[in-house]
């Protein structure tokens, strides 16, 4: 269950929230209106002055969390890594379009807006820290829309890290035309049709649908409480089933994923499990030669974060103090 203290603690700028949805996170909780993602929400945090003399605080740039897409997204996905690094680092975690307290309105999501979403926000970053470039770390289908930010704006982003990152699960990449996505036009139609999606959305959303998926994701029975109780009410307040019908209809799904992939210049690192239904990335084989990418492996689901956070914190500042040049 949630933690009513958090509730407390998150109490910044609440009244600008939908309504009845707790904070996800600590810390700050921000938004700015940009034409290009409409209402776009995100929680800030970086250490406090009595954080200032412990012995792990990093002069490394702000790090930005960008949650996965799902029925019940939202950034609360990102919260042992966002709890860890704001003792250390400025740290964000948007909501993106269509998700949490990030606008929610009826219009077509797709990679593009995601993307700017992520653009956005690296402007906000640069608006209040300077204009140095940032490291970002991205969960599953939300890799995809990194990969683009970075390949778009490559000074913007010092290093890329990857979790459980989609488009891999062949032996061949997607590369298809740029800016193509997988989606069904149909599927789409047909989930968009009054009555039909929103249904189907109602019972996606049950807390043991939603139990269900997070015991898939995570390959065992021992999911997180706290995630699954606020992907429930995230998932039940109003709108909150526009995006994750276009996820359904695949029309979030790049289809030049790959080229995307290829295409990073910055040190990259990727990071997945060997249990539940994402554990397939036949695709990694084909960037083994590419000198910038990491890849490493936990025992875990496809929120290795959530279940060995130490360890997980640990691989990468590893990684990113090994990248110098980056730094």
């Amino acid at each position: 269950m949630l933690d009513p203290s958090m509730i407390e603690e998150n109490s910044v700028r609440r009244e600008s929230m939908p309504p009845l949805l707790a904070p996800a996170l600590a810390g700050e909780r921000r938004e700015i209106d940009p034409p290009s993602t409409r209402r776009l929400a995100w929680y800030q945090d970086e250490p406090q002055a009595a954080d200032l003399t412990r012995p792990d605080r990093t002069a490394a740039a702000p790090l930005l969390l960008v949650h996965s897409i799902n029925a019940a997204a939202n950034a609360y996905e990102m919260k042992p890594l966002y709890d860890h690094y704001r003792r250390v680092r400025p740290v964000y975690a948007p909501d993106l379009p269509g998700f949490g307290a990030s606008d929610r309105s009826r219009r077509p999501y797709g990679p593009r807006l995601m993307t700017d979403a992520i653009h956005a926000m690296v402007a906000e970053i640069r608006r209040q820290r300077g204009p140095g470039s940032i490291d970002a770390i991205a969960l599953s289908l939300s890799c995809e829309f990194l990969a683009r930010a970075a390949t778009e704006a490559p000074a913007s982003f010092r290093t890329v890290g990857l979790v459980s990152p989609t488009g891999f699960t062949r032996a061949t990449l997607f590369e298809g035309p740029p800016g193509s996505i997988r989606g069904l036009p149909t599927v789409l139609k047909i989930l968009t049709r009054p009555g039909i999606g929103g249904r189907a959305f109602r019972w996606l959303t049950r807390r043991g649908v939603i139990a269900y998926f997070l015991r898939r994701t995570w390959g065992s029975a021992q999911i997180d409480p706290g995630l699954l109780e606020y992907d429930y009410l995230s998932s039940h307040m109003p709108g909150a089933e526009h995006a994750p019908l276009h996820f359904l209809a695949g029309a979030l799904f790049s289809a030049d994923s790959g080229r995307l992939y290829r295409s990073l210049t910055q040190p990259v690192w990727v990071i997945h499990g060997v249990r539940g239904d994402f554990v397939v990335y036949r695709g990694l084989a084909a960037l083994a030669g590419n000198s910038n990418w990491t890849v490493e492996v936990l025992p875990t689901g496809a929120l290795p974060h959530f279940e060995m956070p130490a360890e997980f914190v640990a691989r990468y500042d590893r990684w990113s103090a090994a990248h110098p040049a980056a730094r």
